[in-house]
């Protein structure tokens, strides 16, 4: 199963031929689209490194006429940002056959829901901050068509392209890192312990985590036996991110840093550290 482009298909197709994309071509079916849903409605968020792999659904109401075998005509999903003719950057849905199912049907048309898979590799997709924004949802209709009968000395092979953008929406965010370390341990009580840490988040330019400051995160204690954390205190990450403030140590418990996140980054908790209090 071929994988499809909207860059190759829209850029390579009408940019640099130079061509004007006409309104609408005369055979371009009628597809319709009903919701789309990516991820399950929440922000992907993307590291540095690893994959990213989220849920696709949607619904589409066709010709009944028009016959998607996934071999010579494919319906597939994907996220773009910028114009749909000219996309900054697309994230191409999965080249695996969609998941299909039949839910009405008319004397001419038919209507499916879909479950599909678009995954996001950073080092591949993720070139610079300006794709922690929102996306868009487009479809593409691919259909081809194949001569391979040589007996007249000619064969043929001709691929056609739909594309409906706009369909829906998906946040992308870069993933942040936050980390906590109290000290001294263990510490006279009455004595003054210092929270350190450090809010970095992913820089896809560089391939690494670099200092997110200006920040506010939020220092929280729970106590030996607690069940829950409370707030201490607000901290503003400086440069590099660090994170620096001073509390008076009082009982055994643990410290944290939580960050609410941005539009841009995802929120994120640092795991605890415990200080013993003698």
């Amino acid at each position: 199963m071929r994988k499809l482009a909207i860059g190759a298909v829209v850029s390579g197709a009408l940019a640099l031929t130079g061509l004007a994309a006409p309104s609408a071509l005369a055979d371009t079916p009628h597809l319709t689209f009903g919701a789309v849903t990516v991820n399950n409605g929440k922000p992907i968020v993307a590291d540095v490194k690893d994959k990213v792999t989220v849920p696709v659904t949607y619904s589409f109401t066709r010709p009944s006429d028009l016959v998607i075998d996934n071999e010579n005509t494919f319906l597939g999903v994907a996220l773009y940002r910028g114009r749909l003719a000219s996309p900054s950057n697309t994230l191409e849905g999965s080249a695996k056959q969609p998941v299909c199912t039949t839910t009405a049907t008319t004397d001419t048309t038919v209507t499916q829901s879909c479950t599909t898979k678009i995954t996001v590799d950073p080092r591949e997709h993720l070139m610079s901050a300006a794709d922690a924004t929102t996306w868009k949802v487009a479809a593409i209709l691919s259909r081809t068509s194949v001569d391979e009968d040589d007996s007249d000395d000619h064969i043929g092979f001709e691929n056609g392209f739909d594309i409906w953008g706009n369909l829906g929406t998906a946040k992308l965010q870069r993933a942040a890192k936050l980390t906590v370390n109290a000290t001294p341990e263990p510490v006279a009580k009455g004595r003054t312990l210092t929270v350190k840490g450090a809010l970095t988040r992913a820089n896809w330019e560089t391939g690494r985590h670099s200092g997110y400051r200006d920040q506010k995160v939020t220092l929280q204690f729970k106590a030996k036996g607690a069940t829950a954390y409370t707030d201490v205190k607000t901290v503003t990450s400086g440069t590099g991110g660090a994170l620096s403030t001073t509390v008076k140590a009082l009982k055994d418990g643990s410290y944290r840093y939580t960050f609410a996140g941005t539009s841009t980054t995802a929120a994120k908790t640092s795991a605890g550290d415990h200080v013993d209090v003698r």
